[in-house]
C-alpha cells in the first residue's frame, strides 16, 4: 500500500506526491519531515540540496518548495527515478531539479559540484550509512550541512561517526524508531 505524502509548505504546498508501493520502500514519516525541516528552515533558500537514496523525492521537492536553488536526486532504482520525476513534474518543479540513477558511492566520486545540504536516508539495513555518510562529507561546501536518517532498535538509536570529514555530529533528534543525525562542518579556530 502506497503511503499518502504531501509538500508541507511553500511554492508546492499541500501538492500530493506518489510514492513507490511496497515493503521495500520506507518513505520519511510526515513528522520526521517536519521536524527536519523545522531544524533546517533558516538554511534553506537558495541552496543547493542533495537527496541522497531519494525514493519519491519528498525531502528534496520540500527543500525546493520552500526556496532551494537546485535539488539534486539520487537513486539506483529506476521506479524510484521515475517516482521523482513525476512528482517533480506534477509539483513545478522540475525545472530546479536534476535526477540520476545511480548507486550513492559512484555518484559522490563523480558529482563535481558541491551541497548545502545533504539528506542520507539509505535502505536501513543495507550497511551503507557511514560509508554514504564520508563520501557525501567530501561533497558539501564549508557551511553545510548532512542530516542522517536511521533507525532506533531497542531504544537506541544505531550510532554514527562522530565527525565525518571535516564533518562533526552536532545532535541526535528521535522521533519513536527513526533518529536524524545533524553533521555540521567543524568550527576552524
Amino acid at each position: 500500500m502506497a503511503i499518502d505524502m504531501r509538500v508541507i509548505t511553500g511554492t508546492a504546498r499541500g501538492r500530493r506526491l506518489e510514492t513507490l508501493p511496497g515493503e521495500d520502500v520506507r518513505p520519511t514519516a510526515e513528522r520526521v519531515k517536519e521536524a527536519i525541516f523545522s531544524i533546517i528552515q533558516f538554511d534553506i533558500e537558495g541552496r543547493r540540496f542533495l537527496d541522497l537514496f531519494a525514493g519519491s523525492g519528498q525531502m528534496g521537492i520540500e527543500a525546493l518548495s520552500r526556496g532551494a536553488e537546485l535539488a539534486v536526486f539520487v537513486d539506483a532504482a529506476e521506479a524510484s527515478v521515475q517516482v521523482v520525476r513525476k512528482n517533480l513534474t506534477d509539483t513545478g518543479l522540475a525545472d530546479r531539479a536534476r535526477v540520476l540513477r545511480s548507486d550513492y558511492a559512484s555518484y559522490l566520486a563523480h558529482a563535481g559540484q558541491t551541497f548545502d545540504i545533504a539528506f542520507l536516508d539509505p535502505p536501513y539495513h543495507a550497511g551503507i550509512l557511514r560509508d554514504a555518510l564520508e563520501k557525501t562529507a567530501a561533497c558539501m561546501r564549508a557551511h553545510g550541512v548532512i542530516l542522517c536518517e536511521h533507525p532506533v532498535q531497542r531504544g537506541e538509536e544505531v550510532p554514527l561517526p562522530e565527525q565525518a570529514g571535516d564533518f562533526v555530529k552536532q545532535r541526535v533528534y528521535r522521533y519513536g524508531k527513526v533518529a536524524v543525525t545533524l553533521y555540521r562542518k567543524r568550527a576552524e579556530n
